[in-house]
C-alpha cells in the first residue's frame, strides 16, 4: 500500500504561518500590510463553525472566535478588524469563517465591515453551512437542484478540488450513513448561478438528473473568495474529516502556525503469554477475575509460529509496523512445561526486526493494589488501619526490570524508556481505585522509565508519574478473551444486551455511557456484519483526527481466527481508497507518540495564554514564543528557515515543529505561495503552490529533543 511513515510525527524544521500572499514590497515599505496570524471564527453556536474551529484547535493553528448568541460579545467593525502598528496597516486575522454567506440582519454594518476588510487585504472567507442561492454564487435548488439529505452519497473532488486544496485526497469523498432512521446529513445540491465566477471543489450527482451539484466550491466576487459549503456536519463526521484539511489549507493559503497529520498505531499486548478464553456456558472468563471462587476451567490462547508468519505477511502487505508489547514470563513457563521447547518465542525471537517491542513487564502482574478478587468486582485489600494494602515497589521493580532484561537477552530491540503495565495496573481504576499507586513512580524512577501507556477510555489527559509522562491509549472493542469470532459476538452479547434478551443488563444500568443492541447478534455473522464495520469505524475517526494516540490489542486477537485484522484492513484499505500518495499514514512509536502530545500541550498552553506573536510582511514571516516551547507550522514547498528547507512533506505541503528561544524568528516564502496585495489593493485569484510529494515508503529520520 506504501502509504506509512515510521516517524516522530512532525519532523523538526522552521515555523512559519501567514494569509497566503505573495512576496511585496521590501518590510521598510509600510504600504504592505501585516497580517496576523489568526483565524476569525464567528460561531452562531451550530454544528458546522464548531467543526471549523475544533479543527483548528487540535491542529494548534490560533483563531478568535465571537459567539453571535452572546449579549456581551464584541461589535465586529474595522477597528476590530485592523488597525496600525508602527506606521504599517495591520490586518488582525488571515482567514474569516461565518456560519453561512451572511449571518447579519439586511443592512448589517458587521457585514459592510467584514466584506471591505476581506476586499481590502485579501483575506478569505468560509461559509461553514449555507443554502445555495445566487449571494452565494448557486441557483437555488429548486432552479433543478436539490435540497435534502445526502446520507450514503459517493461525493468527488474535482479536478479543479485536486489541483488545489483539497489535493491529498484520491477523489471519493463518502457520506456517512450509519443508521437507517436517523438521518444524518442535510445538503443543498445546485449549479453555480448564470454568470457567476464560481468553481466547485467537491460535488455529489444531483438526484434524478445527470448534472452534479456543488458541495463545497470557490465563489469570486466583487474582489471577495468565499468558500461556500452547502452542507451540515459535525466534527465527528467522515464526510467532515476527510475535507477539514483542505478548509484549513485553503483559507490560509496553505501557509499557518499548526500542522495535521494522519496517524495509526496498532500495540498488541500480552505476547509471549496466554491469554484466558471466555467461557460461554458461564459468561465470565476462567482463570480472571470476573469468574467468582475460580469457576470454570482455563482454556488459554495463545499464538503459533504460523500466526507469527502471518503478522510478518500483513505488516509487509501494508507497510505497517505493529507493536509488540511482551511479558518474558510467558515464554519462560512455555519452556518449563514442554522440556524447554517454545516454537512460538524461537520464530518471534527470529523475526524479532520485523516489530517494534516494548516492556509489557515479566508476569503481567497487578501492580496497584493488592486484590481480593474472591468477590466480583475485585476490591483494594487493606490494612489492619484501613489504609490500603499497595503492590510494593520492590514488586514493581522486579517485573519491569526482569522483563526488560529477558528480553535484552533474546536480542529484543527495545526502547528501555516505554512501559505497558499490565491492564495499566498501578494507575488509578475507577471505582475500586481511585489513585496511583504511590509506589509506581518510585519504581519508574529506579527502572528509567519515561512513557507509560495508560487506558484512554479512564485516563484520556497526558500527565506525570513520577519521571514518566503517560501516553493514553485507545482500546479496540476486540476482547483479549477471544481468539475465534463466535467467543467475541457472545461475550458482546452478554455485555451489549438486556437482562430480557439474556445479556448481563450492564447496558441498562449504565445508559449514559453504553448503548443496548436492540438485538442479540448472529453468532456466526454478528463478527463480520456488524463488530468489524463499527470498529473499523471509530478507529479511522481517530486515524482521521490529527490523533496520534495508539490503539491496542492482545495476541489473542491474532491467533485462532485471527479476529483483528478484518479490522486493522478496514482501517488501511479504507485510509488507502481515500488519500493521495503523499498524505500516508505516519506510523509512530510509542515514545514519539509521547513527544507529539507533550509538543502539542506546550503549544496550547502557549497559545491560550497569549505568548505566541505571528504574522507576514511580504514574504516574511516572524513569529515569536516562549523560550523552549516547540511551535507547529505548515507552508509551501520552497519555504525556507534561514536560506536552509523548512519541514518535511505531507500532503503536498510542508510541515514541522521547531523550538523558540524566546527571540523573534524569521522565514521566507516562495514566490509561488499566493499573490501580492498593499493596503487598499485586492489581490488576484493565482493559482496553488505546487505541491510536494512523500515517496513512498519514505522514513523520515527526526532528531528527538534531549531526555526524550
Amino acid at each position: 500500500m506504501k502509504r506509512t511513515i515510521r516517524t516522530t510525527a512532525l519532523s523538526v524544521g522552521a515555523l512559519v504561518a501567514a494569509l497566503g500572499l505573495q512576496a511585496g514590497p521590501a518590510e521598510a515599505d509600510t504600504s504592505t500590510p501585516r497580517i496576523d496570524l489568526r483565524v476569525l471564527v464567528v460561531s452562531d453556536g451550530g454544528p458546522a463553525t464548531d467543526a471549523i474551529a475544533a479543527e483548528l484547535d487540535t491542529a494548534g493553528t490560533p483563531y478568535t472566535e465571537v459567539d453571535l448568541t452572546r449579549s456581551d460579545r464584541p461589535a465586529i467593525d474595522a477597528g476590530f478588524l485592523a488597525d496600525t502598528v508602527d506606521g504599517r496597516p495591520r490586518a488582525k486575522f488571515q482567514a474569516v469563517v461565518l456560519p453561512n454567506d451572511n449571518p447579519f440582519a439586511a443592512g448589517s454594518a458587521e457585514m459592510t465591515a467584514l466584506a471591505a476588510y476581506e476586499r481590502t487585504y485579501a483575506v478569505p472567507q468560509v461559509d461553514a453551512y449555507t443554502y445555495a442561492r445566487p449571494q452565494a454564487g448557486l441557483q437555488v435548488p429548486a432552479a433543478g437542484g436539490y435540497s435534502g439529505s445526502v446520507d450514503g452519497v459517493q461525493a468527488q473532488v474535482t479536478a479543479a478540488g485536486r489541483a488545489g486544496a483539497f489535493g491529498y485526497l484520491d477523489g471519493a469523498v463518502p457520506f456517512e450513513d450509519n443508521s437507517p432512521t436517523v438521518g444524518e446529513s442535510y445538503a443543498y445540491l445546485s449549479t453555480p448561478a448564470p454568470g457567476a465566477d464560481f468553481t466547485p471543489y467537491v460535488q455529489a450527482p444531483i438526484p434524478g438528473t445527470t448534472k452534479q451539484g456543488s458541495l463545497v466550491g470557490e465563489y469570486r466576487h466583487d474582489g471577495r473568495r468565499e468558500l461556500v459549503v452547502t452542507f451540515v456536519y459535525n466534527q465527528y463526521q467522515q464526510q467532515f474529516r476527510l475535507l477539514a484539511r483542505g478548509i484549513v489549507e485553503w483559507m490560509t493559503g496553505g501557509v499557518h502556525l499548526g500542522a495535521s497529520r494522519n496517524y495509526f498505531a496498532v500495540h498488541v499486548d500480552d505476547v509471549f503469554a496466554a491469554d484466558d478464553r471466555w467461557d460461554t456456558q458461564l459468561n465470565c472468563t476462567p482463570g480472571d477475575v470476573d469468574c467468582a471462587n475460580g469457576a470454570g476451567t482455563p482454556n488459554p490462547i495463545r499464538m503459533t509460529p504460523a500466526d507469527v508468519d502471518h503478522a510478518v505477511a500483513w505488516e509487509n502487505s501494508h507497510d505497517f509496523t505493529l507493536d509488540l508489547v511482551y511479558n518474558g514470563a510467558g515464554s519462560v513457563d512455555q519452556r518449563e512445561d514442554n522440556n524447554g521447547v517454545d516454537q512460538l518465542a524461537d520464530k518471534l525471537v527470529a523475526d524479532r526486526n520485523q516489530f517494534r517491542w516494548v516492556n509489557h513487564t515479566y508476569t503481567h502482574a497487578f501492580l496497584g493494589c493488592e486484590q481480593n478478587v474472591t468477590v466480583v468486582p475485585w476490591t483494594c485489600q487493606t490494612n489492619a488501619d484501613g489504609s490500603t494494602k499497595w503492590v510494593s515497589r520492590a514488586t514493581i521493580d522486579y517485573e519491569i526490570a526482569t522483563n526488560r532484561a529477558w528480553g535484552q537477552a533474546n536480542g529484543l530491540p527495545l526502547q528501555t524508556d516505554e512501559l505497558v503495565t499490565g491492564e495499566h495496573s498501578g494507575l488509578k481504576i475507577l471505582p475500586q481505585q481511585p489513585q496511583d499507586n504511590p509506589n509506581l513512580p518510585l519504581s519508574l524512577a529506579d527502572d528509567g522509565v519515561k512513557w507509560l501507556a495508560s487506558d484512554n477510555s479512564r485516563d484520556p489527559v497526558q500527565r506525570q508519574v513520577g519521571p514518566a509522562t503517560t501516553v493514553s491509549r485507545y482500546p479496540m472493542n476486540v476482547f483479549y478473551n477471544a481468539g475465534r469470532a463466535a467467543e467475541q459476538v457472545d461475550e458482546y452479547n452478554w455485555l451489549y444486551t438486556s437482562r430480557a434478551q439474556g445479556g448481563s443488563g450492564i447496558c441498562e444500568d449504565n445508559p449514559a455511557t453504553t448503548t443496548c443492541l436492540s438485538a442479540p447478534l448472529d453468532t456466526s455473522t454478528g463478527y463480520s456484519g456488524y463488530i468489524v464495520p463499527l470498529e473499523t469505524r471509530i478507529a479511522l475517526g481517530h486515524v482521521l483526527s490529527n490523533d496520534p494516540k495508539p490503539h491496542f490489542i492482545h495476541q489473542s486477537n491474532l491467533a485462532e481466527d485471527r479476529i483483528a485484522y478484518p479490522v486493522l484492513d478496514g482501517v488501511l484499505d479504507g485510509y488507502a481508497a481515500l488519500f493521495a500518495d503523499d498524505t500516508p499514514v505516519v506510523n509512530l512509536r510509542m515514545k514519539d507518540i509521547g513527544v507529539e502530545l507533550q509538543r502539542r500541550a506546550a503549544w496550547k498552553t502557549a497559545v491560550q495564554a497569549g505568548q505566541v506573536t505571528a504574522y507576514r510582511i511580504g514574504d516574511t514571516v516572524t513569529v515569536q514564543g516562549p523560550n523552549g516551547t516547540a511551535v507547529p507550522a505548515t507552508l509551501p514547498a520552497g519555504s525556507t528557515a534561514g536560506g536552509s528547507a523548512f519541514g518535511s512533506a505531507y500532503a503536498g505541503a510542508l510541515s514541522g515543529w521547531t523550538a523558540s528561544s524566546g527571540s523573534a524568528l524569521t522565514f521566507t516564502l516562495p514566490a509561488t505561495a499566493a499573490p501580492a496585495v498593499t493596503a487598499g489593493g485586492t489581490a488576484a485569484a493565482t493559482a496553488p503552490a505546487p505541491r510536494t510529494k512523500v515517496p513512498a515508503g519514505v522514513t523520515e529520520q527526526v532528531p528527538h529533543t534531549p531526555d526524550s
